[in-house]
């Protein structure tokens, strides 16, 4: 079933969060996992582009496939980042191990909408 907007939606959500890794760096830098090479907040300005890259791709029709596929991919590496995020904050207040620990499975139905807009859009 298709779903109208839902591709604008995932394209303006990628948008928020991708502005958001430049306009509020420091709780992204914190979430790099300490093992990548070069300093964390090349990571997060990386992945911050990577968002706002797959926002456009995926609100222009003729790259919205290619852009949700890429957006599955995103969201699929960025969950190292959500597991320490739950590490780090096992000792933090009730409110934020919350927020750290939703993050987990969130990824899936984020996964999931990517997919779906990668499936309703025509070859």
């Amino acid at each position: 079933m298709k779903r109208p907007g839902s591709a604008t939606l995932l394209a303006g959500a990628l948008a928020i969060t991708g502005t958001l890794h430049f306009l509020l760096p420091r709780p992204f830098d914190s979430i790099v996992p300490r093992r990548l090479p070069g300093s964390p907040r090349t990571w997060t300005y990386a992945s911050g582009m990577a968002e706002l890259g797959c926002a456009a791709a995926v609100a222009t029709p003729r790259t919205r496939r290619a852009g949700a596929t890429a957006t599955t991919a995103l969201f699929a590496a960025v969950f190292p980042a959500n597991v320490k995020m739950a590490l780090d904050y096992r000792h933090r207040s009730r409110a934020l191990r919350f927020v750290a620990y939703a993050r987990l499975p969130l990824q899936i139905p984020l996964i999931r909408w990517s997919l779906g807009v990668r499936r309703n859009t025509a070859r």
